[in-house]
């Protein structure tokens, strides 16, 4: 009997473990570049009370083996990257990626960081930014005489702004990285992504060329949440909290009444 305490005991967590992440999906909801979140279960060991194929008698064998399941647990927690939708901003700076790929940036200790929010912004020396003044790699200036208006992004990454007065000047190009697992990348915060072991390097490539997404200028990447989908996720976990809370219950009086009888 006590096994059911336990097994059930570990649903409601992972439950609970689940619903953190139906709630860290929902509160994203509205995040540029977000990618969904998906909670990964496994059972857990089994008790096992008798062998499949063992001895059942004089040249007999069990065709089935007797198990009990000790539970279960989140064994992942995966990223989904799958395409958000691009909506048009008509900012000149906001550039949404359509495909594979992140932008790099830099953070203040020289660290590169990964992201898929193009919601760039000019600092005080004229270059693109993120709104936490991370600098966009490789880094982008405009000339100064140029306004935000006349900045021009292609989709293959050329960037170029003109000048007052003057004529359209190419001022640098924006690359893209791949990587073989983007699901092994470490969430930072911020939009942000950092590489791990299990992510793989970094693969820099011309936006729109080896398997790398293309830019759209004046757009950008909303979140690949689904509302609709999370509040089912969200119903389900907690029916599902409910049903382990119910299994506690049950075990605790059948214990009871064990606990009861008379010998």
């Amino acid at each position: 009997m006590m096994r059911s305490l336990w097994s059930a005991s570990s649903g409601m967590v992972a439950q609970q473990k689940n619903m953190d992440v139906v709630a860290h999906n929902l509160a994203n909801v509205n995040t540029y570049g977000n990618k969904k979140v998906r909670a990964e279960f496994q059972d857990l060991i089994y008790q096992t009370l008798r062998d499949a194929g063992g001895s059942s008698g004089d040249g007999t064998q069990y065709p089935q083996g007797l198990q009990i399941g000790l539970g279960v647990k989140v064994a992942a927690t995966n990223r989904i990257f799958t395409q958000g939708p691009l909506q048009t901003t008509d900012n000149p700076s906001d550039v949404g990626i359509q495909g594979e790929g992140f932008f790099q940036v830099q953070l203040p200790d020289g660290t590169t960081a990964y992201t898929r929010d193009g919601s760039f912004k000019l600092d005080s020396n004229r270059r693109l930014v993120t709104s936490d003044g991370f600098l966009l790699v490789p880094n982008i200036t405009l000339e100064e005489n140029a306004t935000l208006d006349s900045l021009v992004i292609s989709s293959d990454g050329i960037v170029s702004d003109t000048p007052t007065g003057g004529t359209q000047t190419e001022i640098g190009n924006i690359t893209l990285v791949r990587f073989v697992n983007p699901s092994g990348l470490q969430a930072y915060g911020k939009n942000l992504f950092l590489e791990t072991a299990a992510s793989g390097a970094p693969i820099e490539s011309t936006p729109g060329q080896d398997g790398a997404g293309v830019l759209t200028q004046n757009t950008l990447e909303m979140s690949g949440v689904q509302i609709v989908e999370e509040m089912v996720n969200m119903i389900v976990a907690q029916r599902a909290y409910e049903s382990n809370s119910k299994a506690i219950t049950t075990s605790d009086s059948m214990l009871e009444i064990a606990n009861q009888l008379k010998r």
